[in-house]
């Protein structure tokens, strides 16, 4: 019987990786919604209501996100590398 130890694969999933996501997805959520704000200066129509571009604040708060995410990825990574390097591994 052979005995399975985990290991790193591309499937898993590491901590921080789902606010990296989601970050990301807001972040894009806020740029769309900076183009849409920005083009009736450039074409010429009435500007959009200023809920809109309260709206184009979710592309920062996304950067935020995803950062928080890569500094709980580094955080974990640490960890698991001072566990590995401890007397007795």
């Amino acid at each position: 019987m052979r005995s399975e130890t985990p290991s790193a694969s591309s499937d898993d999933t590491a901590p921080g990786d789902g606010l990296v996501r989601a970050g990301a997805i807001v972040f894009i959520i806020g740029a769309v919604a900076t183009l849409v704000t920005v083009a009736p200066l450039f074409l010429g129509t009435d500007p959009f209501p200023p809920v809109a571009y309260a709206v184009c604040m979710l592309m920062g708060v996304g950067f935020l996100v995803a950062g928080a995410g890569v500094l709980r990825s580094i955080a974990a990574q640490r960890r698991q590398a001072r566990r590995a390097a401890a007397p007795g591994h």
